[in-house]
């Protein structure tokens, strides 16, 4: 008995080693982005007076990307909940469309769901979204390493900013342009990648319709909503136009 239960654990090592081995280079593009973006906020956070450690803090607990920024500035201001809580909601409120396209992608993987929900960021939407795991290569804990090495990517990086704030200052100023270029690259990296290429033109089209009738300060929302739409309605067509290229072994070539 002791032997067999050895046995299951080392294949259970094994197995999350290789789904380890198989994240990690999914994520690199999102380490380059995060290392200067993560650098950028915790030498942003540093000149604005707050511990060395709030960057880590807010990186774990809180996650959020762009939310983070706007709550540093938020920690010195007034208290008012209520006040966070709404801009909490309009800053994060795409994830509510990122939940909705992964509840199946994520079903069945136990406390592993619970983590990758909480961790989601657009990054890991981008990467768990269309990345395939390798022959032999345990799903649920792929997408797990993806999730989990891009958020300590991001804690590392801004704890590592603000060790360096509060030594030397920096001009954060334009530092968050980097993010785009490196959704640049993942979009071109998945264009290059697909047979067809009917949900990035859904991607790029709702957008720019959203933002010429309802302006560049509230257009994020419904167009979520639209690109939603669309790919639901779409959705036959779209998976049909795939089909092809899955029966030849292409798809994530």
């Amino acid at each position: 008995m002791e032997y067999a239960t050895g046995q299951q654990l080392t294949r259970r090592q094994s197995t999350v080693w290789r789904a380890l081995r198989a994240a990690a280079p999914q994520t690199i593009p999102v380490l380059a982005g995060y290392f200067v973006l993560g650098m950028g906020y915790g030498i942003y956070v540093q000149s604005l007076g707050l511990p060395v450690w709030m960057p880590m803090l807010m990186g774990t607990v809180v996650y959020g990307g762009s939310l983070e920024f706007v709550l540093a500035s938020l920690l010195l201001s007034a208290f008012s909940p209520l006040s966070a809580f709404l801009m909490a909601l309009m800053i994060q409120a795409r994830h509510l469309f990122y939940g909705l396209a992964m509840l199946e992608r994520y079903k069945g993987y136990g406390l592993r769901s619970f983590y990758m929900i909480f961790a989601m960021s657009d990054e890991t939407f981008s990467i768990t979204c269309s990345a395939e795991p390798p022959e032999g290569v345990d799903r649920g804990w792929f997408m797990f390493f993806i999730t989990l090495l891009d958020q300590c990517y991001w804690v590392f990086s801004a704890g590592l900013g603000a060790v360096v704030g509060s030594v030397l200052p920096f001009s954060t100023e334009g530092v968050d342009f980097v993010m785009t270029a490196m959704f640049t690259v993942i979009f071109l990296n998945q264009w290059e990648k697909d047979r067809q290429h009917y949900s990035a033109l859904i991607g790029l089209a709702a957008p720019l319709v959203c933002l010429v009738f309802f302006g560049s300060g509230s257009f994020l929302l419904p167009s979520m909503g639209c690109i939603l739409i669309l790919l639901l309605a779409l959705r036959k067509p779209i998976e049909k136009a795939e089909g092809p290229a899955e029966e030849t072994g292409e798809v994530g070539a």
